[in-house]
């Protein structure tokens, strides 16, 4: 626990050291619902629909995490000279890992913090705690395939490529997914490629979590299949970085 804590206090000092990464994280989640959510009154008046709206732009938070700080940050960590010594140590790459995901955690709530407190001061959405706790729960198994795939671009590339890779997939999966517009206007089309997306069965899933809406029978699936493949990607990316640089 000791090494986890260390490993953990280092990640998160490394990031605080550039303040545009914290202002990012912070700041994507909180804008977007200010221009896609505020203006439009039936919305930020409607309790359903706004917290509807503060819990899609709440996964896309999530997933600017999954991506930023799985994504570039470990292919930032591995461009350093202090990375491969670190993996070569005896201790394994266990607290190395379980710090990744803790400071994952940690700037995620960051990215959650303002966009609730924006939502609970400029519209009516709302939530039991029992619903709170279950959007958190929510949030959580739908950012595993997000997080996979952070993995998979941070191990696969270098990154001056992992940055705009990262943005690439950032947007159009959270568009595509319902996270900025929700999926009810969008064109057939559309709306049946953003079904066999995971950020669409990732907000159904936590809109259904936090306003008691109905859950599609393809969302869990779909979360499921995504987690399997981007954990494999993840597995032969990791995998493969380590056969070509400590054999």
């Amino acid at each position: 626990m000791s090494l986890v804590a260390l490993h953990t206090r280092y990640i998160a000092l490394e990031t605080l050291r550039v303040p545009i990464a914290i202002v990012g994280t912070v700041m994507f989640p909180v804008l977007s619902f200010l221009f896609f959510v505020v203006p439009f009154d039936a919305v930020s008046g409607d309790p359903v629909a706004a917290t509807g709206a503060v819990s899609q732009l709440s996964l896309f938070a999530v997933f600017s995490v999954c991506l930023f700080q799985f994504g570039v940050g470990v292919s930032d960590d591995r461009s350093t000279p202090w990375d491969p010594y670190v993996r070569t140590l005896p201790v394994g790459a266990g607290p190395r890992i379980v710090a990744r995901l803790l400071n994952g955690v940690l700037f995620a709530l960051l990215g959650l913090l303002p966009l609730l407190l924006t939502a609970a001061l400029l519209t009516e959405a709302t939530v039991t705690p029992a619903q709170a706790l279950l959007g958190l729960a929510a949030l959580g198994v739908a950012g595993v395939p997000l997080l996979f795939l952070g993995v998979a671009v941070g191990y696969s590339l270098p990154v001056k490529a992992a940055i705009p890779v990262a943005q690439v997939l950032l947007f159009p999966l959270a568009f595509g997914g319902g996270l900025f517009i929700p999926p009810d206007g969008f064109p057939a089309w559309l709306d049946a490629v953003s079904q066999g997306l995971p950020t669409r069965a990732g907000r159904d899933l936590v809109i259904a979590a936090t306003t008691g809406a109905d859950l599609p029978g393809s969302a869990l699936p779909v979360l499921a299949v995504w987690a399997l493949v981007a954990g494999a990607a993840a597995v032969w990316a990791y995998r493969r970085d380590e056969g070509r640089r400590f054999r």
